[in-house]
This record gives structure tokens, C-alpha cells and sequence, in this order.
């Protein structure tokens, strides 16, 4: 009986600590992971071009229709004219949209109150 009871004591004194150990690892894991999706969702946010591409360029509305980045407004048009292995291609990275400045929304209506 008493090497039961120092068994019982050993494994609450260890393993009771461990586990609640493991527990707030693995939660803050998880709150980790759900920033590191916020963030990329806000800095994808913020680096889409106020004016979409189409209309800078002029784009005439028979090319629109076939075009990824006019489908997904959403996001920049550039992430649409990837290759395999995930390069630009050269007209995207002379294009005045992906080399034009985008301020962020913040930056903006900091930048309007301060005038």
C-alpha cells in the first residue's frame, strides 16, 4: 500500500506539472498560429493597390474577361501572374501598379488628418 501511495504522489507531484505544461504549449500554439493568419491577411490587405489594375492600364473589357487578376479583385494582380516556381514576370515587375507605393489604410488616414 505505502508503494502505491509513493507511486500516486510521484505521478502528481511529475505529471500533473508536465500536463499542464503540454496544455499551455500547445495552446499557445494555437493562438500563435491565428496571429501568424491575421497578419498575413492584413498585410495581403494592405499591399492590394487601391485602383485595380484593369483601370490604370486601360485595359479594353474582351481582355478583362480572360484575366485572373480582374476575377480575383481581392487580392494584387500580380500573385495571379506567377510561374511554377514563383517568380514575376518581367512586365509585372515594370507595371506602375506593382511598383507604384501602397500605403496601408492606417498610414493613410494618419497621413489625411496630419494635412
Amino acid at each position: 500500500m505505502e508503494l502505491l501511495a509513493i507511486l500516486v504522489g510521484l505521478a502528481l507531484r511529475l505529471g500533473l506539472p508536465v500536463g499542464v505544461l503540454a496544455l499551455l504549449v500547445w495552446w499557445l500554439k494555437r493562438l500563435d498560429q491565428g496571429w501568424q493568419r491575421e497578419a498575413e491577411a492584413r498585410l495581403l490587405a494592405e499591399r492590394v493597390p487601391a485602383t485595380p489594375c484593369w483601370q490604370v492600364r486601360a485595359c479594353p473589357e474582351e481582355k478583362r474577361a480572360g484575366c485572373p487578376a480582374y476575377q480575383h479583385p481581392e487580392s494584387a494582380c500580380w500573385q495571379h501572374w506567377r510561374s511554377a516556381d514563383g517568380t514575376l514576370r518581367n512586365a509585372c515587375l515594370e507595371c506602375q501598379v506593382f511598383r507604384g507605393p501602397t500605403v496601408p489604410q492606417t498610414a493613410q488616414t494618419v497621413l489625411a488628418a496630419g494635412r
